[in-house]
C-alpha cells in the first residue's frame, strides 16, 4: 500500500503529520521540565528531514507558543510545508474570528495559513456563522482551506452545508482516533467523512503515548494523561494490545509505536498526527511510512481492541 495522500477538497494533505501540542505546553506535557526548545527544533528538523511536511498548532497550546515556536521554525526552513492550527469558539460573532486569525498569523509570523479549524463545536453562537467567517477568510486569501476538529458527525454535516452557501469546501474533521479510542468508528464521523468526502485527521494516535510501549499499564504511578484510558481499559487488556504490537513489530523490525500508526494509515481517508518532542519521537513516526501490515495482523489488533470502541 503506498502513502498516498488523503484529498481536502482543496488539496492533498499528507497521510503523516507532527502535532504539535506539546511545544510549548508545560501543563500537560512539561515543556521546559526533561526537554525544551532545542528538544522540539530536532523534532521539527527531523520529520522535515524524514519527507513530513504537515505540522498543526493551535492557539491554545502553550497559549500561543507553539504557534510561535512552528512558525519561527516553517520561516527558518525556508522551504515550503503545510500549516494547520485551529481556534477556540468562545467568543461572538464573526469578526472575533478575524480577531483570532490575525493573532494566529502573527505569532506563525505568516501571511495566510494552509488549514484553518474550528478546535471544538461552538459554545455559544452558531456553526452557519462561524462557517461564514471562515469562508470570508478563504475568499480574502488568509486561509486555503476550512476544517473543524471534535465535530460529530451532525455537527460536520452542518459546517459542511453552511460552508457550501458560500461555496468553500469542509476539508477536514480532526478527532481522536486510535486503538484503544476507536469512536469515529462507531458515532458516525468516520463514515461520514467518507460518504462526504472529508478528511479525518486522527490527534493522539498513540493514546498520549500509551501505545508506545515505554509505560506499564499496571504501574502504580503514570502521567494523569493516562488516566480516562485506563477507566476505559483494564491495565492488563491494554499490557495485552501493546504485548501483540510487540510481536507484530517484530516481525517487520518495526516498534509497537510504529504498528498502531500504521494500523491507523491504513485506514483509508485517515491522516494521522502523532506528537514528536524530540528527535528520536519524530523519526520512530516517520518509520510508520513506507510499508505495510498483513491484512490478518490489521484484523488481530482489530479483534484485540473491538469490545471497548470509544
Amino acid at each position: 500500500m503506498a502513502d498516498q495522500g488523503s484529498s481536502t477538497g482543496a488539496w492533498t494533505l499528507p497521510r503523516l503529520g507532527v502535532g504539535t501540542w506539546a511545544w510549548g505546553d508545560r501543563e500537560t506535557w512539561g515543556f521546559d521540565r526533561g526537554y525544551g526548545l532545542a528538544e522540539v527544533e530536532g523534532a521539527f528538523r527531523a520529520s522535515v528531514e524524514a519527507g513530513v511536511s504537515l505540522f498543526d498548532t493551535a492557539e491554545v497550546y502553550g497559549s500561543g507558543k507553539s504557534e510561535r515556536i512552528l512558525g519561527d521554525l516553517v520561516r527558518r526552513w525556508g522551504k515550503p510545508l503545510i500549516v494547520a492550527t485551529k481556534f477556540a469558539p468562545y467568543r461572538l460573532g464573526a469578526a472575533a474570528v478575524h480577531r483570532a486569525l490575525e493573532g494566529s498569523l502573527s505569532r506563525l509570523g505568516m501571511q495566510r495559513v494552509d488549514l484553518y479549524q474550528v478546535h471544538w463545536p461552538p459554545i455559544v453562537g452558531r456553526i452557519d456563522t462561524w462557517m461564514a467567517a471562515l469562508a470570508a477568510a478563504v475568499q480574502e486569501g488568509r486561509v486555503r482551506a476550512v476544517g473543524v476538529s471534535n465535530f460529530g458527525a451532525d455537527q460536520m454535516r452542518r459546517a459542511q452545508d453552511a460552508l457550501a452557501r458560500h461555496a468553500a469546501p469542509l476539508a477536514s474533521n480532526q478527532v481522536e482516533y486510535s486503538l484503544l479510542h476507536r469512536a469515529p468508528e462507531t458515532n458516525g464521523v468516520l463514515r461520514a467523512c467518507r460518504e462526504l468526502d472529508i478528511t479525518l485527521i486522527a490527534y493522539s494516535p498513540l493514546a498520549m503515548g500509551l501505545l508506545s510501549g515505554k509505560y506499564d499499564a499496571g504501574a502504580d504511578r503514570l502521567p494523569r494523561r493516562f488516566g480516562r484510558y485506563l477507566r476505559a481499559w483494564p491495565p492488563a487488556t491494554i499490557a495485552g494490545v501493546v504485548s501483540l504490537l510487540e510481536a507484530i513489530g517484530q516481525k517487520h523490525g518495526r516498534t509497537p509505536a510504529q504498528v498502531a500508526l500504521r494500523w491507523l494509515l491504513q485506514q483509508p481517508g485517515v491522516v494521522v498526527i502523532p506528537g514528536a518532542k524530540d528527535a528520536t519521537q519524530a523519526r520512530e513516526n516517520a518509520g510508520a511510512l513506507g510499508w505495510e501490515l498483513a491484512p490478518e495482523e490489521m484484523a488481530a489488533l482489530d479483534q484485540a481492541t473491538r469490545r471497548r470502541k470509544g
